[in-house]
């Protein structure tokens, strides 16, 4: 609708459709939707935007697209006439949107060690993740979704360690001395008894085993953090290991060196990531010849870039900001273009339970289980949280209220609002998909006409959320028309009526809206409540 209105004034008025700005005016009887276009054009035909704007009208009046137009300070108001909404609501509900080309792009999200289950903290990033890939899907974008795998290192090291010593403690029931770092929790106690029932007892006698539980334990997590994600609706396209791409770092290293990104000090090979934005240099090879952290990074974007996408983005945890910069310049070094690469941060999440915090997982040790939170206020309640705020802003919540049959709890609001629509068709003794099928002659009153309108702004609410990767103003948009919706119902009555065909209509649209921008959430909207 919105690129509609855009391309017609563009034309009336002999502009750039980019030159275009919309926007919904506060005073809704100032009409549906309003433009600043003579402020921008006065400036360059150094004229009078309050006569600019007299003048752009008698171009657009002719226009059956508007019911009324005025010209209001500068600004152009318009309300859109019902023929056009019609047209606009019938295209909205065959799904005929405009998909304009776009770049192919890879998203990486998640990407936790597989050290451990998925805590709540991992969730955040994962639903936003997931989210703004499916609203970049319907939108016409090819995306493709990756899991970055970090086993390599010390952290898988110390995993097998941690599994080794809990098998020697609570299989062999020996005496063992814990480092002052390992991993802890019911879950690795787990892991040693089906180590113990898959390599016999004698796995936990030796040191020398510490490399096949680790492999064995990263193995079992992953598979575990799979379906931990599946029960919030997640999957991925592909999982990449860091350990497979180690094979590439000689050439790495040379192409580094090709670029002069790289340099020799006090027996390391550092990064020269100052020159391209960071604070400073940053080790790449420690003086025995093992490299650090980042290097397994930089041959990761060395791989992506290689795959040739326009557009990459990683979903990071806010802890890692601090690595922005050193991965841009080690994407520069390589030769390739480091704007291609953003990066979104997740903050962490405070969770609540009756006002206290949270228990932590006796199962994970010192933190709150993904699985643990699903179970108990289900996935769809979970991930309209966890998306209801940029995910770059600290999140708290309490459970009881999202399991509240209220309107305290917003996604019961939305979900209500679309139950009630259908069963309006229900009393009615309707079909909504016959009732589609039909054709109908509107006759709308204010209310009804804005109603509709709003129903209609769904697509591009969409596609502002995901220009500006805030998927929270689908969850704003979701609940005003939730909102609008009851007003309505409580305001009019609409079966029995006169208006009775063109209220269904609405509330038709209405549901249509609710349920697909639900839906582009990972959310399955309920028809009963």
């Amino acid at each position: 609708m919105y690129s509609h209105i855009k391309a017609i004034i563009a034309k009336a008025c002999n502009v750039e459709e980019s030159f275009i700005i919309l926007e919904k005016p506060k005073d809704k009887s100032l009409g549906h939707l309003a433009t600043p276009l003579a402020f921008s054009l006065a400036k360059v035909k150094r004229t009078n935007p309050k006569l600019l704007a007299e003048e752009l009208l008698s171009h657009l009046a002719p226009y059956p697209e508007f019911d009324t137009l005025k010209a209001q300070n500068g600004f152009i108001n318009f309300t859109l006439s019902d023929s056009f909404l019609k047209q606009m609501a019938e295209r909205h509900l065959r799904g005929e949107y405009t998909k304009a080309e776009h770049s192919n792009m890879l998203i990486e999200f998640v990407s936790a060690n597989p050290t451990g289950p998925l805590h709540i903290g991992h969730a955040r990033g994962a639903i936003y993740g997931d989210a703004l890939v499916g609203v970049g899907r319907f939108l016409g974008y090819e995306i493709c979704t990756e899991y970055y795998i970090n086993d390599a290192g010390a952290q898988i090291q110390m995993l097998g360690l941690s599994l080794l010593l809990a098998g020697q403690e609570h299989i062999l029931h020996t005496e063992v001395t814990y480092p002052e770092s390992y991993y802890k929790g019911e879950y690795i106690i787990e892991l040693a008894k089906d180590a113990q029932k898959h390599f016999g007892e004698a796995i936990f006698e030796s040191a020398d085993s510490i490399p096949a539980l680790a492999e064995f334990a990263k193995e079992a997590m992953m598979a575990e953090i799979k379906a931990n994600l599946a029960q919030v609706g997640i999957s991925f396209d592909s999982f990449i290991s860091e350990k497979s791409l180690y094979e590439r770092w000689d050439s790495t290293l040379s192409a580094l060196k090709a670029h002069k990104g790289i340099y020799e000090k006090d027996g390391k090979i550092w990064i020269a990531s100052s020159q391209i934005g960071d604070e400073k240099d940053r080790v790449l090879v420690r003086e025995n010849g093992e490299p650090t952290y980042l290097a397994g990074d930089i041959i990761y974007h060395e791989d992506k870039f290689r795959r040739n996408f326009g557009h990459y983005i990683n979903i990071w945890g806010a802890d890692h900001h601090g690595y922005i910069a050193r991965v841009r310049a080690a994407i520069h070094f390589l030769g390739y273009d480091e704007s291609k690469l953003e990066v979104l941060l997740s903050q962490m999440v405070s969770l609540l339970k009756g006002g206290q915090p949270y228990k932590m997982s006796k199962r994970a040790g010192n933190f709150i289980l993904l699985k643990d939170v699903v179970d108990e206020i289900g996935r769809d309640a979970l991930r309209f949280v966890f998306l209801s705020k940029k995910p770059d802003t600290h999140l708290e919540f309490d459970v009881e209220t999202l399991k509240k049959q209220d309107t305290s709890n917003p996604i019961y609001y939305i979900n209500y609002a679309n139950a009630r629509i259908h069963t309006l068709f229900e009393k009615a003794g309707i079909s909504m998909q016959s009732f589609l099928e039909e054709e109908h002659n509107l006759m709308l009153n204010d209310d009804a006409r804005g109603l509709l309108f709003e129903a209609l702004c769904l697509h591009h609410v969409l596609e502002s959320s995901f220009r500006d990767r805030e998927m929270q103003k689908i969850c704003e948009y979701l609940k005003n028309l939730a909102a609008l919706l009851h007003g309505f119902y409580n305001a009019h009555k609409i079966l029995q009526t006169p208006n009775e065909d063109s209220y269904l209509y609405v509330f038709m649209v209405v549901s249509h809206s609710l349920t697909l921008g639900l839906s582009l959430l990972g959310i399955e909207a309920k028809v009963k409540m």
